[in-house]
């Protein structure tokens, strides 16, 4: 076998080739790279002169992978994120102590960060870096390594095999003390689900499959008034904006009770009927990989996670 064939592929041009496989654009592979055009051209040549083979076909308005390209980006492609996963790993166990949370939205804003003060207490030493988004992760699986735990709102066979269920999913309509007094003094006094009809409702507008779970209409139906028009309808996005708007005593919420008993508790927000509550199939899960796969100190914070949502479930009951 000759010396050219056993010399192994530099690191640039593979990097070089896998970011314009990606894109199918030169230029695109250039900005994201750091690199003019004609610097990432010269290492594709280089890569191709090595190989003995062309990857890309280029035409005058896209490029294409030959076989010899899709042969290649099939092995590039994992090689490349072990080692850059191996590189992130190296570079935090180098400088300072993160732990990664993966959450979403509202969680965080509702129940995680009034908390975290706490942890930071606990553990001054620990950062936590909190990325707050409605995409799925499995720090298990392909995630490893960029998020070290999880928070998430799902079904019990959505959960990975060392998930722990944090909390179920409650809901209960809540208003603010303010609303409240104002329906006691020119009513209706919001007694029965009947006196909904003179009051603002505010609702999820949610495309998930979890909505029919904390609707209006499902409570409403479950609570023989399901032809109740209330005096107008507000819809949100996320269920943090529909907090906010009912602590400023703008309608009545349909409250997710492990979200919002924390306000409950201060008598920020009111129970309005309290043994008219739903239960739903879904639930918050703590989704963390192994425990050999884990740092020490996404350890400690999965503890600390699991035991405040002990906390929550005792304030539930109790409310």
């Amino acid at each position: 076998m000759s010396t050219a064939r056993r010399r192994p592929l530099a690191v640039g041009p593979i990097r070089a080739f896998e970011s314009v496989a990606r894109h199918l654009s030169f230029r695109a592979a250039a900005e994201e790279l750091f690199l003019t055009q004609s610097a990432i051209s010269r290492q594709i040549q280089a890569l191709e002169e090595d190989l003995g083979a062309p990857v890309f076909l280029r035409g005058t308005r896209k490029v294409e992978l030959t076989q010899a390209g899709v042969t290649l980006l099939r092995a590039t492609e994992p090689l490349l994120d072990r080692l850059d996963t191996s590189v992130r790993q190296i570079r935090q166990t180098r400088g300072r102590r993160v732990v990664s949370v993966s959450t979403f939205a509202s969680f965080a804003s509702l129940w995680l960060i009034p908390r975290l003060e706490a942890f930071q207490r606990e553990h001054p030493q620990i950062d936590i870096r909190i990325s707050a988004t409605d995409n799925l992760v499995d720090p298990d699986g392909n995630d490893a390594g960029e998020v070290d735990v999880a928070l998430r709102y799902g079904l019990p066979e959505q959960a990975t095999p060392h998930s722990v269920q944090l909390f179920d999913e409650v809901v209960t309509p809540m208003v603010s003390p303010l609303l409240l007094e104002r329906a006691q003094t020119i009513g209706p006094p919001l007694r029965t689900p009947a006196d909904l009809t003179a009051h603002t409702l505010m609702e999820e507008d949610n495309p998930k499959g979890s909505a029919e779970f904390v609707s209006w209409m499902r409570w409403l139906r479950t609570h023989a008034a399901p032809d109740l028009q209330p005096a107008r309808w507000v819809f949100f996005n996320y269920t943090h904006q529909q907090v906010q708007a009912a602590l400023a005593g703008q309608g009545v919420a349909m409250a997710r009770l492990a979200l919002t008993v924390d306000a409950a508790s201060r008598g920020e927000l009111i129970e309005v009927f309290p043994g008219c509550r739903l239960e739903s199939p879904y639930g918050y899960w703590l989704i963390k990989p192994p425990a050999a796969q884990m740092t020490e100190d996404a350890k400690r914070f999965c503890t600390w996670v699991e035991a405040q949502a002990a906390v929550t479930r005792a304030a539930m009951a109790a409310l």
